[in-house]
C-alpha cells in the first residue's frame, strides 16, 4: 500500500486554486510594478551583458570589475545614440518657428473657410477659441508637471535597472544555486535545461531587438533620403527606437515624424513620411521581426497581443516590451512540467509541430508480418 497516496481534488476546487493563484500573481506584480520592472529589464539586461562580463572575467579581471566595464560600455552606447538624437533635435529646433508661422497660416485659412461654409464671424470664432485656449493651458500646464515629475522618476528608476544589472552579474551563480536548491534532486536536471533556455532566451530576444532597431533605422533613413525629406537621419533612428514598442510604437512614431516634416516642407511630403515609416513596419513586421525575434520567442501572435494588452494594463509601456520575454519564458516552463504541457502547446506555433502518425490497424500489422 501507498505510504503517500495522492489526493485527487474535484475539479471546482482546482480550479478555484488556481484562479486566486492567477488573481493574487497579477496583484502582486501591479502593486510592485515601481520594483518589478527595474528588476525584469535589469535581468535581460545582465543576460546580454553576460558574454561581455564573461569574457572580462577570463582575462583575470575579479568579478566585480568585470561587471562594473560592462554596464559602462552599454550606458556609453545608450549615452551616444542620445547624443546623436539630441544633435538632430537641435538642428530641428531652428526649424521650430517655421513650423508655428505655418499653424497660424493654417488656423487664418480655417477660420476663412467656417466664415464662408458656417457664416460664423471672425469675433464668434475668436470667443470660442479663447474658451477653448483657457482649458488647453491649464491642460499643458498640468501636462508639463506630470513630464517633469515622470521624468525625475525616469531618471531614479534607471539607476535602479543599473544597480540591480551590476549585483545580479556579481551574484549570478548564487542566484543559480537558490533556483536549483527550491526543487528536488530528481528534478535538478530540468531546472538547470529551464535556466539554460531562458539565458539563451532572453539574450536572444535583446541582441535581435537591437539588430532589429538598426536595420530598421538603416532602411528609415535611405528611404527618407532617397526621397528628400529633411532630418531623415533624425525621423528614421526616431522611429526605430519607437518601433520597439510594440503595435503603438511605430503610429506615435509616424505622427512625430509627420509634425516634424511639417515644420518645413509640405503637408504631401509629411504624409509622404508616414506612408514610407508604415510600409518599412509591414516589411519589418512580416519579413525581419520573424526571423531575428521571433526565432527566440516562438509564440504564436494571439498570445503575443494577449501578453502586450496585459503588460500595458499592469505595467504600461514597460510592460508592453517585457510581457513579451515573459510570456516566453513562462512557456519554456510550462513545456517541462507535465500537468502545464497543454498551455505550452497554446502558447506556442503549428510550426515544426509533427501530429503523431495513426496506428496501424491490426488487419494491417497482420498482412504486413506476412
Amino acid at each position: 500500500m501507498d505510504a503517500n497516496p495522492k489526493i485527487q481534488l474535484p475539479f471546482y476546487v482546482r480550479l478555484s486554486c488556481t484562479l486566486i493563484s492567477v488573481t493574487l500573481i497579477i496583484l502582486l506584480m501591479h502593486l510592485g510594478s515601481s520594483i518589478f520592472i527595474p528588476l525584469f529589464f535589469a535581468v535581460l539586461i545582465s543576460f546580454m551583458l553576460l558574454p561581455v562580463t564573461q569574457w572580462l572575467e577570463r582575462r583575470r579581471l575579479p568579478r566585480g570589475l568585470a561587471a562594473l566595464i560592462a554596464i559602462l560600455l552599454f550606458v556609453l552606447v545608450i549615452a551616444g545614440l542620445i547624443f546623436f538624437i539630441g544633435q538632430q533635435v537641435s538642428d530641428f529646433s531652428k526649424d521650430i518657428q517655421n513650423l508655428s508661422v505655418r499653424l497660424q497660416t493654417w488656423i487664418q485659412e480655417l477660420q476663412q473657410w467656417i466664415s464662408m461654409e458656417f457664416r460664423v464671424n471672425y469675433s464668434t470664432q475668436i470667443s470660442y477659441l479663447s474658451k477653448a485656449g483657457t482649458g488647453f493651458i491649464s491642460f499643458a500646464s498640468a501636462l508639463a508637471q506630470t513630464f517633469f515629475v515622470t521624468l525625475g522618476g525616469f531618471l531614479i528608476w534607471t539607476i535602479f535597472v543599473f544597480i540591480f544589472t551590476f549585483f545580479i552579474l556579481v551574484g549570478r551563480g548564487l542566484i543559480r544555486e537558490f533556483i536549483i536548491a527550491l526543487f528536488r534532486e530528481q528534478q535538478h536536471d530540468r531546472v538547470n535545461d529551464v535556466l539554460l533556455q531562458t539565458k539563451l532566451l532572453a539574450r536572444n530576444y535583446v541582441s535581435g531587438l537591437l539588430l532589429e532597431m538598426l536595420l530598421v533605422a538603416i532602411i528609415n533613413c535611405t528611404a527618407l533620403m532617397i526621397f528628400g525629406i529633411k532630418y531623415a537621419l533624425l525621423l528614421g533612428v526616431l522611429a526605430a527606437v519607437l518601433n520597439i514598442v510594440p503595435y503603438i510604437g511605430i503610429y506615435t512614431g509616424a505622427v512625430i515624424a509627420a509634425v516634424i516634416t511639417l515644420s518645413n516642407s509640405t503637408p504631401g511630403q509629411a504624409l509622404q513620411v508616414i506612408i514610407i515609416l508604415i510600409i518599412v513596419h509591414f516589411i519589418d513586421a512580416n519579413m525581419l521581426m520573424p526571423r531575428i525575434v521571433g526565432r527566440s520567442v516562438k509564440m504564436n501572435p494571439l498570445i503575443t497581443i494577449v501578453a502586450v494588452l496585459i503588460g500595458s494594463i499592469l505595467w504600461g509601456i514597460s510592460g508592453t516590451f517585457l510581457f513579451i520575454p515573459l510570456a516566453a519564458i513562462l512557456k519554456i516552463i510550462f513545456e517541462r512540467v507535465d500537468g502545464l504541457k497543454p498551455w505550452a502547446i497554446l502558447m506556442g506555433t503549428e510550426k515544426g509541430r509533427v501530429s503523431p502518425k495513426p496506428k496501424a490497424p491490426l488487419r494491417d500489422k497482420h498482412k504486413a508480418g506476412k
